[in-house]
């Protein structure tokens, strides 16, 4: 590592790990249903939360003109409102610090001219990513305020995966700052966890799924989908055509999501197998031993948390497991790459 890194390096790892409570405190808002809490969107002013009854007042005023109060939660007190509010104003609170974060460290590395141009233009990738990122979460909650009591889906995976993306580019500029001397290339070998990526970040994408459609709370027994009946006997039919079964319908989502997880696995262990057949440094070694223990964690955070149905502390668990695998897959990929 270059001593006039070691700062970006620092900054870059701090948005990593703003990125990183983002997405946690966004899954503790989704599992709460408290996403759609907050109706309008002030960049400024919303950072400061209603200050006494009279705002928390009209705050909730607001909040019952929209369908999510006036389909589901009339029975909702002004104490209801306050619990779920904290979790998506803390949620968006953090989305601007992380913008903050990354755009005036920015400035300073670029007047003060500590940034390489390969490394402004990565920088500039991922201030777009964040800006993306921004645009996409007040899209999906746009999507919850007009006639259903909930956002999309499709626009909550896409917020997501944003996420999971910009945090893995974040992580391998990172990276690429700490390691920036080339490796031993194994083409066959890297291609394989490319493979393993891509595969793990479709399964991202349908665990964002799930959690839109609230695919978690059936069939929470394990291997099988329904109890005494096997997994491709319980994915009921739900919509015509057929494959929308497996992009809107719960049983088909829940359904692909399993056996995603299966092949993840599977790769994973794959890619362990192969490894051991080559000659490798040792923090290749270490690498591919992590990617082993954590998907094997993820792996059983999945079962028990289908099977307890999706308990708040066991769905951010398997979320935060998510990450850790993400990361270990992005390190190992850089440890086999150029």
């Amino acid at each position: 590592m270059k001593k006039d890194n070691k700062t970006v390096i620092y900054w870059l790892f701090t948005g990593c790990f703003l990125i990183f409570i983002m997405v946690i405190i966004g899954g503790i808002t989704r599992l709460t249903h408290s996403g759609l809490s907050i109706s309008n969107y002030k960049l400024i002013s919303g950072t400061i939360p209603p200050m006494n009854e009279t705002e928390w007042q009209t705050a909730f005023d607001l909040y019952k003109q929209y369908p999510e109060y006036q389909k589901l939660n009339t029975h909702f007190s002004l104490q209801d409102f306050k619990d779920i509010y904290f979790w998506e104003w803390l949620h968006r609170v953090i989305g601007r610090l992380m913008g903050l974060v990354f755009f005036i460290p920015f400035l300073y590395f670029l007047i003060k001219k500590r940034l390489t141009k390969s490394t402004i233009k990565k920088a500039i990738i991922l201030l777009g990513l964040g800006a993306f990122q921004g645009f996409l979460g007040w899209y999906m909650v746009k999507s919850g305020l007009v006639d259903r009591p909930d956002v999309s889906h499709y626009r909550l995976a896409a917020h997501l995966t944003t996420a999971f993306v910009t945090f893995a580019y974040t992580l391998w500029v990172g990276l690429d700052l700490i390691y920036p001397t080339k490796q031993t290339i194994h083409k066959g070998f890297r291609n394989l966890v490319r493979f393993g990526l891509a595969i793990l970040l479709l399964q991202i994408i349908y665990g964002a799924f799930v959690a839109g459609l609230d695919a978690g709370f059936i069939h929470n027994h394990w291997p099988m989908m329904s109890e005494g009946k096997f997994m491709h006997e319980t994915v009921y039919i739900e919509q015509n055509p057929l494959y929308k079964n497996f992009i809107e319908g719960k049983s088909g989502v829940q359904f692909v999501h399993r056996i995603l997880a299966f092949i993840v696995l599977f790769i994973i262990l794959l890619v362990w197998y192969k490894s051991k057949k080559m000659q490798l440094n040792s923090l290749q070694k270490k690498a591919i031993n992590v990617l082993l223990i954590l998907v094997g964690l993820q792996f059983l955070l999945g079962v028990y948390t289908i099977l307890l149905q999706v308990p708040i502390w066991l769905g951010v668990a398997h979320q935060i497991g998510a990450f850790f695998l993400l990361s270990a897959m992005i390190f190992t990929l850089h440890r086999f790459s150029k």
